[in-house]
């Protein structure tokens, strides 16, 4: 009976340990900002690793009053692209701490 919970007390140290490297990665997500763009360069979108949207930068030249729609198909281009490679970013960093395994409930 003791040595089943040895390994009881393992388990629940290398889980507190793979969520200290969770929380780690989480906080170094954050800090890093991908880009997206659209148009040629005209829109860019930047987003940390965590993606949540930072910033939206448009070039003067490409707002025209007359013509919204083309603004804002840009505009949401340049942030999908930019989430998009934030998504990836987080998979393989979270990837790195949990070993490949896709724990549920983890929001990536």
């Amino acid at each position: 009976m003791a040595s089943g919970f040895g390994d009881m007390q393992s388990l629940l140290k290398q889980a507190q340990e793979m969520q200290r490297r969770m929380a780690d990665a989480q906080r170094s997500l954050g800090e890093r900002i991908l880009e997206g763009s659209a148009g040629g360069g005209v829109v860019k979108a930047y987003v940390n690793g965590n993606q949540e949207l930072q910033a939206v930068k448009i070039q003067k030249a490409v707002v025209d009053p007359t013509d919204v729609d083309t603004l804002e198909d840009l505009v949401t281009a340049a942030v999908k692209q930019a989430l998009q490679a934030a998504k990836e970013l987080k998979e393989r960093e979270m990837g790195k701490v949990t070993g490949g395994m896709n724990l549920p409930g983890m929001g990536f």
